[in-house]
């Protein structure tokens, strides 16, 4: 694609680097074949390509944000699966992020949109303000059909009484600072890891940052919860460092810049701490979306003097849970289960990560057989606070999503996003669980509660048998 930018307008760092992904766009249109707004909705503008000439006419032209430009880029679902498509590598993550920044400097929205996003940045990235507004929902509840039919936000806040959960769970071990050592009985179980005549039992593995992170800590703590069970039998031990909080992740895809990194540089002086003290190995995210973000932090502080080297060292180990659990192997299951799991692979995992084969592997090898979910390659509409602020559409996609899972026909549900759980997991009764859950219960933790109407098919096998 050819722009024109000044020179004046390339001197700023973000304008560059976005004037590179334009030059690379060669207007081929893959990306039209797998965007979920466009497949919903038909119109180019809602297409990675009709947002990239938008993006470029407003950012060439030094212009203030328009309304339709505005319509058109908060329409994206940022999944981008057009990245997967795209035959040149245009990175539409870095140009959609680019827009979005400009968007909220340049762009006034109207009084309520504006109070919106103020109280979703003030609340979900805050665990215990978040809890405190999950149960204010519970109590709004049943005045739902009333606060629909408000004027502008009527719908955008029914939707947030929706996506509370009826039952908010307890806290537990993983809501706050602490070091998890490695199951002692880790040093026997790791021999089995090792081949040849060195046989004798290993140490202590590793030595993991496992992010608590902000709304995943309230909605699903028993998420990291199974992880740290799960890593700790594997001879790993984890560590929840003090200071680290929310990665910055939901504000950052508001455009909310300045806040994105404020979040990111606290829980990264977190990390570096424990690199720089007892040493990681990795940084464990159980949630995809997250992680995304996490890997990036290189590229947003990049031209930070104080936080590009920390930045690029955290992005550098980084990894999710399922890709750490691949690298050191899984134990031989002790539940010997033919249930069937519909793996939903999250937008973030397998376009934003590209981790696609490992979370399944590692599912097939604890002995579930994993079926694919037909369109699998399309949001489910989460999105962060998408299914918030746009939520007619991330309806049509969890519904389109409920359905292609529901065909396979799948006793549970597997996912690695917290996002994609609580989405899918209002469409349909079929259990949702994490990937790390199935993982755990299967080498030795504990049934999830989930799974409790699931009767075994078989029975068990001893252990490491």
């Amino acid at each position: 694609m050819q722009t024109n930018f000044a020179p004046e307008q390339l001197a700023d760092p973000a304008m560059a680097a976005s004037e590179k992904i334009l030059r690379t766009c060669v207007h081929c249109g893959f990306c039209t074949a797998t965007c979920p707004t466009y497949l919903l909705l038909g119109d180019e503008l809602d297409s990675p390509r009709g947002r990239i000439y938008l993006i470029k006419d407003m950012l060439e032209g030094g212009k203030p944000a328009s309304r339709e430009v505005v319509k058109h880029v908060d329409r994206c679902l940022s999944c981008l699966s057009c990245m997967t498509t795209c035959p040149s590598g245009v990175h539409y993550m870095h140009l959609v992020d680019h827009a979005r920044t400009h968007i909220e400097k340049t762009y006034a929205r109207p009084l309520s949109d504006r109070l919106l996003r103020a109280v979703l940045a003030l609340v979900l990235p805050y665990p215990n303000r978040f809890r405190v507004a999950l149960l204010a929902a519970k109590i709004g509840a049943p005045f739902r059909p009333l606060v629909a039919r408000l004027p502008r936000v009527g719908n955008r806040l029914a939707a947030m009484l929706d996506l509370a959960p009826a039952q908010l769970p307890n806290r537990n071990r993983t809501d706050r600072p602490g070091t998890f050592p490695a199951d002692p009985s880790a040093q026997e179980i790791s021999a089995l890891f090792q081949t040849g005549e060195d046989k004798a039992p290993a140490q202590r593995r590793g030595r993991v940052a496992l992010l608590r992170g902000c709304a995943q800590s309230v909605l699903r703590p028993d998420f990291n919860e199974a992880a740290i069970r799960l890593l700790n039998r594997h001879g790993v031990e984890v560590v929840l460092p003090k200071g680290e909080g929310c990665c910055g992740a939901l504000t950052h895809h508001m455009g909310k810049e300045k806040n994105a990194h404020g979040h990111a540089k606290r829980t990264i002086d977190a990390w570096i701490a424990e690199m720089d003290g007892p040493g990681l190995d990795a940084i464990v995210v159980t949630a995809s979306g997250c992680g995304t973000t996490i890997k990036d932090y290189g590229f947003m502080f990049r031209d930070d003097p104080a936080y590009a080297e920390k930045a690029a060292r955290v992005s550098g180990i980084a990894k999710d849970v399922t890709e750490y659990m691949a690298e050191i192997g899984l134990l031989p299951p002790v539940e010997d289960t033919d249930l069937v799991v519909a793996y939903h692979s999250a937008c973030s995992m397998q376009h934003g990560q590209a981790i696609r084969t490992e979370p399944k592997t590692l599912l097939k090898t604890a002995g579930f057989t994993v079926k694919d979910v037909p369109e699998g390659h399309i949001c489910c509409g989460s999105a962060g606070t998408y299914n918030i602020l746009q939520p007619e559409i991330a309806a049509r996609l969890r519904d389109r999503k409920v359905a292609n899972i529901e065909r396979v026909r799948p006793d549970i549900i597997a996912t690695g996003n917290i996002g994609c759980a609580t989405q899918i997991g209002k469409g349909t009764d079929i259990p949702i669980l994490h990937t790390v859950e199935l993982l755990d219960w299967a080498t030795g933790g504990p049934r999830p509660e989930a799974l409790a109407h699931l009767k075994a098919r078989r029975t068990p096998v001893p252990a490491h048998a």
